[in-house]
């Protein structure tokens, strides 16, 4: 029996796949799912060209500098003692401002740059005024970068809408388009039906989700040198927080998808359930420990291997939205996310069983 039925789910996933894949309805959803894909490709152009811009700089001045050099620039120091101690400026911007009575303020700009690090040197008649070190490629700072936009661009939109796009569909879409009686007439039992699916939908949403964190990966190392990405990668834990990230992706497929499935049976209207979802995710962290636990996202913030460090200053409301203030281990993160991934699809199961078709309600 259990052979029939798994033939059963294999066939439904077959007839799933083309719909899902192909659907007019859902090409949005490739869309959504390139756009951080577009952010780390033109956030790797502009630094590659910040890098190379740095390194033509360092070449047109007197010698190398270090970053210790730039460091060792203070106001109050004449302009005299900043070239002994950096050189002559590769670029300097001079003027002069005339003020009132007569008095003339001379400017300068000196800008160095040690090949990664630039400083620009204000100048005020001669005296060293203001010090801007604008630093270059930093990993740890871009790491985290990255876990910001995985955490709350790709998971809390992308991935979520991506899923309420798919899912909410399995069902709901085969009662617009009229054809769910034809799966409620051939001899396979409804749950079946449910499983092959959910099945369609969380292949689907992997391949199309999996396949944009894999393009991120790649664009958000793509303007390193092959040195630099390789003692990321290998020696920074880098390998190990890609392969993280992809998990954690499937994962989110897994949670949402089986979310919306049986949002998908229960509302006529999708608005309602994805507000509703919407909402008790991003209030998650003001919630009591208990309530906390009936969500997708208070699992997947616990798996990311990055922590968002919280800004001094920042407005405590914000501080709570990037902090995990109750986080779970690892495992315990992981049952409790098929756990509520599993209530959902019972739910589901029951929901179908009931389920009758009207086309004339629709």
């Amino acid at each position: 029996m259990k052979r029939i039925w798994w033939e059963q789910i294999k066939a439904v996933m077959r007839l799933e796949m083309k719909k899902t894949f192909f659907a007019t309805r859902g090409l949005w959803i490739y869309f959504v799912a390139l756009v951080p894909v577009v952010i780390f490709i033109a956030y790797a152009i502009a630094n590659s060209t910040q890098i190379h811009r740095s390194e033509n700089l360092a070449r047109r001045q007197d010698r190398w500098l270090t970053y210790q050099d730039l460091q060792a620039v203070r106001n109050g120091m004449s302009k005299e003692q900043v070239i002994a101690l950096l050189g002559k400026p590769p670029v300097n911007f001079h003027w002069s401002q005339h003020g009132g009575g007569g008095r003339t303020t001379v400017h300068d700009e000196l800008h160095y740059s040690d090949g990664v690090d630039d400083i620009y040197v204000s100048l005020v008649d001669g005296t060293v005024r203001n010090i801007h070190i604008s630093d270059g490629y930093d990993m740890g700072r871009d790491s985290v970068m990255f876990a910001g936009v995985f955490q709350f661009f790709f998971l809390r939109l992308a991935v979520f809408f991506g899923c309420l796009g798919i899912f909410m569909n399995l069902f709901r879409g085969e009662v617009l388009d009229r054809s769910l009686h034809f799966y409620f007439l051939a001899p396979i039992r409804r749950e079946i039906l449910v499983a092959g699916k959910f099945l369609a939908g969380l292949v689907a949403t992997s391949v199309i989700f999996v396949t944009s964190e894999l393009l991120q990966n790649v664009a958000f190392l793509w303007h390193l040198s092959p040195g630099a990405r390789n003692l990321y990668l290998y020696h920074n834990h880098g390998l190990a927080h890609a392969a993280s990230y992809l998990a954690i992706t499937v994962l989110a497929c897994v949670g949402y998808g089986a979310f919306f499935l049986v949002a998908g049976m229960l509302f006529r209207n999708p608005i309602i359930p994805t507000l509703a979802i919407l909402i008790w995710e991003g209030i998650n962290p003001f919630l009591p420990a208990v309530l906390k636990q009936i969500s997708v996202i208070y699992y997947l913030k616990a798996l990311c291997p990055v922590n968002i460090p919280t800004p001094p200053g920042m407005p405590p409301l914000f501080a709570m939205l990037i902090s995990n203030p109750d986080p779970v281990s690892a495992p315990l993160a992981l049952v409790g996310l098929l756990i509520v991934a599993l209530l959902a699809l019972y739910l589901s199961s029951l929901q179908v069983r009931r389920m009758e078709i009207n086309y004339t309600t629709e």
